[in-house]
């Protein structure tokens, strides 16, 4: 299993901005781990044109491969102009755009349809935490959201626990350990031993100063980073933390 640093750019970027994947390209160009940028949608084809050793994905897909979705992108398109990922299930999908598990679910299994990895975030808000309810909110989304055609090759999960995305705010290591090897157990319940390859992600407030101690953790095969994303600088210590964990 290669880990994986992924990089949510979020409605972040413009074309003069890809000179951020090129620099992680030119200081990563043999990387020991799978880097991943998932720039908005209108920087998807020109950061494929460019990104070398750099898998580029989408924030977002629809559940229908074509139709009458004004605005939206489908899985295919998605793949059709060289991306290999898709994000699904992001915690500010499921709050800005009042996406459920059900839809999760379909996004999810269009993208594997359409032969893209997809990345499911789950996790909890404070209140879910602080009323100790997390890990049965895990477990729900886990089932509600995660398609029976996920495959280790097919599918990540991610753990966003909602209350430290963009925060600074992050669980402690005890907390981070629980989640993750409940994730862990939850889908090797279900899938089997191919679920001991499944690549589980930690998410929120990711950077430089944290990550070897975030990568320590059994069952933590690599982040999923927003604003540490954006530029080379940010990003590159999180790679180098995850290539030497």
């Amino acid at each position: 299993m290669r880990k994986l640093a992924a990089g949510n750019w979020k409605m972040n970027g413009v074309l003069a901005d890809l000179t951020e994947i090129a620099n992680i390209a030119q200081t990563h160009p043999e990387p020991s781990v799978d880097i991943l940028i998932c720039p908005p949608a209108t920087l998807i084809a020109p950061a494929v044109a460019m990104s070398g050793p750099i898998a580029i994905g989408a924030q977002d897909c629809h559940a229908a491969d074509q139709g009458a979705h004004t605005g939206d992108i489908s899985a295919k398109q998605i793949c059709d102009v060289g991306a290999c990922y898709v994000i699904t299930g992001h915690s500010e999908r499921r709050q800005d755009h009042g996406e459920t598990d059900a839809q999760i679910h379909d996004k999810t299994r269009a993208a594997h349809y359409a032969g893209l990895i997809a990345i499911i975030c789950i996790g909890e808000t404070l209140d879910e935490r602080n009323s100790g309810a997390t890990l049965d909110v895990l477990g729900k989304q886990l089932a509600g959201s995660v398609p029976s055609t996920a495959t280790a090759q097919n599918t990540v999960i991610a753990y966003e626990p909602v209350w430290a995305i963009g925060t600074g705010l992050i669980p402690t290591i005890d907390q981070i350990t629980e989640t993750h090897d409940f994730i862990r157990a939850t889908v090797q319940q279900r899938f089997g031993s191919q679920a001991i390859e499944m690549r589980l992600l930690y998410g929120g407030s990711v950077k430089g100063s944290n990550a070897a101690e975030i990568f320590a953790v059994p069952n933590v095969d690599g982040a999923l980073v927003g604003g540490a994303s954006l530029k080379a600088q940010d990003f590159g210590p999180i790679i180098r933390a995850l290539e030497n964990a």
